[in-house]
This record gives C-alpha cells, structure tokens and sequence, in this order.
C-alpha cells in the first residue's frame, strides 16, 4: 500500500454542494465527489441550514472520493476545508448545534443594518475592517439575535461560520481563521479580533461567543477518531482550516501570482470582484462598502465587491422561457438552454437595453448596501425579443463587475475569470469589454478545493511558502489573455453612466415597492421575535444549476 505522501484534499462546502476534491502534491486534480446540501427560506426573509445535515454531507462527500480514490486513507498527506461565507452557525454545549445557521442569504437582519449603520461608530468599525455592513454577515446577524431572539445566543458557547463548523466536526477544535474573523470582528491588518469594532456592533457582552484564530497555512490539527470513523479517513491526517470559499477560489484562480493589475471574477450564482493589494494599498472608498479579505500571504489583502446574485439573473430569464415552452408542450432542459445563450447574443444589439442585475430577494451588498434593491429592464419597446432579454441580462452583469470594480479604483488591466459562467464567450467579452480589461480563463476545475488544498500544502511543508504553492498550482492553469473589442468598449462605456445613474435613482422607487409588499426586506423582524421559519426546502436537483452559467 503506497505511503500517507502523495494525496491533499481539498473540502469545499458550498450553499447548495458539498465537495472533496484530491489533487496530487504537483496541483493535479485526481477525483471529485459531491454532495447536494440544501437549504430552508422563510416569508421573513430566513434563509437557514441545517448544521447536523451539513456535517453528514461533507462526510458522505468523503466517503465517496475514497470510493474512487484507491488507497485514498493512507495515501492523504493532508485535508483542507472551505465553505460559503458569512452567516452565523451557532454552537452550544458539548459541540452541539444550538439550532439551525443563519446563512449568507438571511435577510432578517436588515433593520440592524440601518441602525447599525447610522451610528456615529460606524466609520470606526469600517476603516478596522475594510468591509461595510450588509444582512449577510455574522456581526449584524449576531447584533439582530441579540435584540430580537437572545435566547438563542444564551444557549451557545461559540458562533461559527460554515468551514469553521465542518473543522470542528473534523478534528474537534472551535476555531475561526483570520479571513472571516477579521473582515467581520477585527482589524485587517492585524488579522486579530478589535475591541472597536465589537463594540461597534453592540457585541462587547457576546464576545465570549468568538472563537480563537488559527492560520491553517501554518497550523494543522489531528483528524480525530470520531471523524475517521465518518469519513474514512486515517485518524491524525493533518488538517488545515481554509480561509473563506471567496477567497480560496480567487487563490486557486489566480488573484495573486506577483502580476500588476491582475484581478479575479467568480461569476457563478454570486458575482465576486476582487483584486490583491498590500495591506497599506487599500482604498476604503467614501460609501463604506465591500470587503477586505485577508490572502494567506503575509501583509497581502483582497479588496473585494460582491453582488448578490449573478448568474441566478440568467437563471431566472432561463426558467421564464422554459416554461412559456413547457406550455406549449416543448420539453427543455436548463442545460439546453444555457447552450443557446452566445447564439442569442449574437442575434441582439449591444447596449440596446439596461438591466440591473438585483434578482435577489435579499437585495444587492455590492458596491451598495441595500436590502430593498430589485431588479429591473429599462429602455423596452415593441421591437425587443427574448435575444434583447438575454443581452440586456449578461450586460448587466458585466456592468455590476464594472460597477463594483470602480468602487476600489481603477480598472483592472487583466481579470482572470472563473465560476461556471467563465465558459462563454459572449459573457467573456461582455465582462472584458466592460471594464476595458483582457480576460484569461484559469483550466481549474474546482479552484475553491484547490485553494484550500493549497493552505494545507503550505502547512505540511510540501511548499516553503505561498508564492511556491502559486508558481507549481495556479500560473501554468493559466490560459491565454483575450483583448477586449474596441467598439464594445466604446459601447459600454457610454452606457455605463446611465445604469449607475438609474440604480442611484430607484432606491426610493425600491423601498416603495418594498411598502406595497408589505413583508421582506423592510418589514422589521422584531415584531416576529421567535417566530419559526414556515419556509419551504429548497433543493438543487441539478447540481451544475447553479454553475452551469
């Protein structure tokens, strides 16, 4: 039997899938296994999961990678793990959930936001932080249970996020990494927790709810015997904490690889905009938004702006058009559709249209804050077709990564592009000729694992240092830059002004309509204190959905 040396796996626990990747100590990718997860939503804007069920996915997950891994248990020199950011994963006495997480859609926490946001401490905590308030993260949802439901945070001994639950699970150690713990509680160029910002939040009296820091670029702990017994795995194979799936997927995708003026995109279900800059290079821009995500380089940070939703605008259009067809007794897939999409565009005018691309009922976080934000078509007549829709769609896309791009300086001159959206070329030129940048497509099929993958290299001492790991795992993935088209560039430079000029103009027409719902972002959860979630369970039964733009 071949010796412990040759295998890392990279654990990746998305919203809707749970992965185990391996790779080879070289950055090849050997097998993947998934699992779907799944979530529950609320007509109060409650998006939660179950923390139980997670767990036991990631360890079918595992499970299932041995399946196709010969040896795989003696052969791993070490495991990494990932997930989805922000949220509030709640955990009580003996390791034990004190309910279901609260994840990065929940909404309820949106009156916490304004009041917190309104405080004369604000400014404070977000020049500490580099990242501006919204529903999704722990801070504000900890602040929102604190008024509405403290029952909840009576019952916890420690509030962790996704990854930091399935490391718990993993070794037995509550542990938070200096990503989510300082862009969320401390101070980015510390990448400790900050008694200004806790107090900011209203949390001084919780703080015993935050769990140490551990780097897992330089700290491992021992795979424990319960979670070899779940998993399959060899009790004591190092384990490494990742950093937030954002920033493990810009790592594996090349964010960082000592290039000036490289930036990265994850345009998947959300839309991610980030680029790499020394941590005294940071521009903390008048508004008070994004985020500034510690990178497991020293002195090295990602400024990032994130939208809400990306690819789940085309999703939507997708669907509309599945079912009118549906009705007619013409059976698509998604899958089938998605295909169709470069031949749409190429049926439609350039900037014809605009589109807003706030799909989300949780509004848009990136590179404004505001819950109430929906989306929208501006400039239809009689003569557009479901092609102008589809245009109008990526268009706006690739207007929101401009947007959230200039709200940390200036453009990019390359943008290296991944997320299953990366794989079409008209959405390509969109995004390249939008913000003026070339664009350069990374062959890694699963960058999030293989960013953990890395930190779990580095740890082990398979590398001496990040940049090592970069140079053998991420810049040979590289593909070839593609120029940007001159006349597009021209096109959406001129239509640029107006999409930022409509989108500031329809805030008060949002919260309006907002008003006329009468429920969601507007309505104040604190008048449903303790009210549990009658939402429905959502289920990925597809599990490229979501990706597969």
């Amino acid at each position: 039997m071949a010796e412990r040396t040759d295998i890392l796996i990279g654990i990746d626990a998305g919203t809707s899938v749970v992965k185990a990747v391996a790779f080879d100590l070289d950055g090849r990718q050997l097998a993947e296994a998934s699992v779907l997860n799944r979530y529950d939503t609320g007509a109060d804007g409650a998006a939660t999961q179950s923390l139980s069920q997670t767990w036991a996915d990631c360890a079918a997950a595992l499970r299932k990678l041995g399946e196709s891994v010969e040896g795989l248990a003696v052969r791993t020199a070490g495991v990494a793990v990932t997930g989805q950011g922000d949220g509030t994963w709640l955990v009580g006495a003996d390791d034990v959930p004190a309910g279901d997480a609260w994840i990065w859609l929940d909404a309820r926490a949106a009156p916490a936001v304004r009041r917190l946001n309104a405080a004369p401490s604000e400014r404070a905590r977000f020049e500490a932080t580099g990242t501006g308030l919204n529903t999704c993260q722990q801070g504000v949802q900890l602040a929102h249970m604190d008024a509405t439901c403290p029952e909840l945070l009576d019952r916890a001994e420690v509030a962790l996020h996704c990854k930091d639950w399935l490391y718990l699970k993993l070794t037995g150690v509550r542990a938070t990494d200096p990503s989510e713990s300082s862009f969320t509680f401390g101070d980015f160029r510390t990448r400790a927790y900050d008694d200004t910002v806790i107090d900011a939040l209203g949390l001084e009296h919780r703080r015993h709810l935050l769990p140490q820091i551990v780097d897992g670029s330089q700290v491992t702990h021992p795979l424990s015997d319960a979670a070899a017994a779940e998993t399959g795995l060899t009790a004591g194979t190092p384990v490494s904490l990742g950093y937030v799936d954002m920033v493990m997927t810009a790592l594996g995708a090349g964010v960082h690889t000592g290039d000036p003026g490289a930036a990265c995109s994850t345009v998947g279900s959300t839309g991610v905009h980030m680029r790499a800059v020394g941590q005294d290079d940071v521009l903390l821009n008048d508004a008070g938004t994004g985020y500034v995500i510690a990178l497991p380089v020293p002195g090295l940070v990602t400024q990032v702006q994130t939208n809400m939703a990306a690819t789940l605008n085309i999703d939507w259009l997708l669907r509309v058009g599945g079912d009118l067809l549906a009705e007619f007794g013409v059976e698509t897939s998604h899958s089938d559709l998605v295909r169709r999409i470069d031949g749409w565009m190429a049926q439609s005018r350039p900037g014809a249209l605009l589109y807003h691309p706030y799909i989300s009922d949780a509004g848009e976080r990136g590179p404004f804050v505001e819950a109430d934000a929906r989306a929208d078509f501006i400039g239809l007549s009689s003569a557009h077709r479901y092609p102008d829709l589809v245009r109008a769609v990526v268009e706006g896309l690739g207007m929101a990564a401009r947007d959230c791009y200039a709200a940390m300086g200036e453009m990019p001159g390359e943008v290296r592009l991944t997320g299953g959206a990366a794989r079409s070329r008209a959405l390509r030129g969109v995004i390249s000729a939008a913000t003026g940048a070339r664009v350069r497509v990374s062959s890694r099929e699963e960058a999030g694992a293989a960013g953990a993958a890395m930190m779990a290299a580095v740890a082990i001492g398979a590398y001496d240092s990040m940049e090592d790991c970069i140079a053998a795992w991420v810049t040979p993935l590289l593909g070839e830059a593609e120029a940007p088209e001159p006349q597009l560039i021209d096109t959406y430079d001129s239509l640029y002004p107006a999409f930022r000029t409509a989108r500031e103009a329809l805030v008060p027409v949002w919260g309006e309509l907002a008003r006329h719902r009468g429920s969601g972002a507007t309505t104040d959860p604190e008048t449903h204190a303790g009210e549990e979630s009658t939402g429905r369970t959502l289920e990925a039964t597809d599990a490229s959905r979501r990706s597969a733009t």
